[in-house]
């Protein structure tokens, strides 16, 4: 029998902004209807402000690369990842459901983004728009497209298309 596919979202720092972390909270318990899901929060790194970005991104992606498994499939949230529509990146999530196996972590960085070793880690990027959102807001907004992936999996009546 093969084990259920776990769902992490790793974040770079905590969730500070209240309506956010309602949001958040909400999306996080709605998933776990479908998926044993989990935040990670990993703390922000302390006395940064002598680090210039590219040493505070490396010491960021040490703690993303300890917090993930040699097993996980990793998904980073990227800028200049792959754009989906609600529908295929449903069809994305079931896809990989229906292959079971390896863990699904998703991972948001801090204000700055990646080190080159997550990139290397990485299995791949999805960006959310060619917008730029806080990555406080991206948590929100990634927790309600995966709710919503899984509603359009199970064709329940959220999204409308």
């Amino acid at each position: 029998m093969t084990k259920a596919m776990k769902m992490t979202l790793l974040t770079v720092g905590k969730t500070d902004v209240k309506w956010v972390r309602e949001g958040l909270d909400l999306y996080s318990s709605r998933l776990r209807h479908y998926v044993p899901f989990s935040l990670q929060e990993m703390p922000e790194l302390k006395g940064v402000s002598a680090l210039t970005q590219a040493q505070i991104k490396e010491k960021e992606g040490k703690l993303i690369l300890a917090a993930i498994r040699p097993s996980d499939e990793v998904w980073l949230l990227d800028e200049h990842g792959r754009e989906f529509r609600s529908l295929d990146f449903a069809a994305f999530i079931g896809e990989r459901m229906s292959r079971g196996g390896r863990d699904l972590v998703f991972v948001i960085g801090g204000a700055y983004g990646f080190s080159d070793e997550v990139y290397v880690r990485a299995d791949g990027k999805i960006s959310l728009s060619k917008m730029t959102f806080s990555h406080q807001m991206v948590r929100t907004i990634f927790a309600e497209q995966l709710y919503r992936a899984f509603t359009i999996l199970k064709n329940e009546p959220y999204h409308h298309e």
